[in-house]
């Protein structure tokens, strides 16, 4: 069945109801530094370095599902892990720009896990956040992107012979199907943020929390919403997978979406939703620009390369639709992104030709910034997304 029937119909119900009920109700609600853990177990994005062998290995590898998960993935199935099918929910929007959200300083979540985030009487002093935003870079790594934004080309790949596959169109098509054509995850689920704006941060908070008002799940929430209200299916994956162990997190989230992949061959979307981590000895660093009247916290794309030893033989597929989601973000708000980082990782990026790791600004950011991020990201997504659909 098309989008445009399934409206007409909806349309119709829509009209029964009116004519026996005089009043409708309706209710929704979704109440829904020490820098990132010391940085421990994680690699420095900033500094582009290689996962070591072991590393590479263990990421990909083909991954078995354990006696342990199988009812988590059981779970997973029947919905009850997955914050939405979405299927085309049409949301009320603020503006024509992106859809009215509940601010997370003012969410509550029904349980926050072991790990709450921190309240305002337990905040103490720290090192200095330092407030930037990322202009243009040079060097001899960077090129610019025909439609705009930046590749940054960490890889022994010319950057002649990239900026050829930059130019590709993306390798898949979506359909106008009722089926989820997207599907976001978190592998660092407990990634969190700074409260607000403010000069220092506090050298107690490692910035995770099972809050997931209060981490990368929530940005999740925001590039679905906008996703949805486009009319695009999305599943979002809610599971944590690096509390309390860290290691082992990609592992165990490709466990999880291995079977929705399965169950649902129409997703060509697969976003692992991060937050980076930019620091020094003493400082966190908030990238930041104003968009709207609002800041939004900058936004970095990651498209894996194989070197031979990482298994992902479509890998420069993902570089292509990266290129294209990178200029639709930076088309439309100027400026929100730092450049594409194209070195070699896996990230589970082997599974679709739309898979990416999308890092939605850093620890020193707040919460309200990542959730705008989030919003137009989704925006710029969607409109992308909807640019490519098959004509009927």
């Amino acid at each position: 069945m098309t989008r445009r029937k399934r409206r007409k119909i909806t349309g119709l119900l829509k009209c029964c109801i009116l004519l026996v009920l005089p009043f409708g109700v309706c209710a929704g609600a979704k109440g829904t530094a020490v820098m990132r853990e010391k940085m421990s177990g994680e690699s420095s994005i900033i500094a582009g370095k290689t996962p070591s062998a072991k590393g590479r290995a263990e990421l990909s590898k083909e991954s078995t599902y354990s006696k342990e998960r199988s009812a988590e993935v059981e779970d997973i199935l029947s919905n009850e892990m997955i914050l939405s099918e979405g299927y085309g929910f049409n949301a009320e929007t603020e503006t024509a720009d992106v859809v009215k959200l509940k601010s997370p300083l003012e969410m509550i979540a029904d349980n926050a896990g072991p790990k709450p985030y921190p309240t305002e009487g337990e905040w103490n002093a720290g090192g200095d956040i330092v407030r930037t935003t990322y202009g243009p870079y040079k060097g001899n790594s960077f090129f610019d992107l025909e439609g705009g934004g930046q590749v940054n080309n960490k890889t022994s790949i010319s950057n002649d012979d990239l900026r050829r596959e930059s130019a590709c169109f993306a390798d898949f098509k979506l359909s106008n199907t009722s089926e989820p054509q997207v599907l976001i995850y978190h592998t660092h689920t407990t990634e969190s943020f700074e409260p607000y704006v403010r000069e220092h941060y506090d050298a107690s908070f490692n910035y995770r929390t099972t809050d997931e008002t209060k981490n990368v799940v929530m940005v999740g929430d925001a590039i679905e919403a906008e996703l949805e209200s486009a009319g695009i299916g999305v599943i979002h994956v809610r599971t944590i997978h690096d509390y309390p162990s860290y290691n082992g997190a990609y592992g165990r989230s490709r466990e999880s979406i291995l079977p929705i992949l399965e169950q649902y061959p129409s997703i060509k979307v697969v976003l692992d939703i991060h937050r980076d981590a930019i620091a020094s000895e003493t400082s966190a660093y908030q990238p930041y620009i104003e968009i709207g009247g609002k800041e939004a916290a900058q936004i970095m794309i990651i498209s894996g390369c194989d070197d031979g030893t990482l298994d992902m033989p479509n890998y420069m597929k993902n570089f292509h639709f990266a290129c294209r989601l990178q200029e639709k973000v930076e088309s439309d708000n100027k400026g929100l992104t730092r450049p594409i980082l194209f070195d070699y990782r896996h990230y589970n990026q082997d599974l679709t030709t739309g898979s990416l790791l999308i890092e939605v600004g850093s620890h020193g950011n707040t919460l309200e910034q990542v959730q705008y991020s989030g919003q137009l990201f989704g925006k710029s997504l969607a409109g992308l997304l909807n640019s490519m659909k098959e004509e009927e």
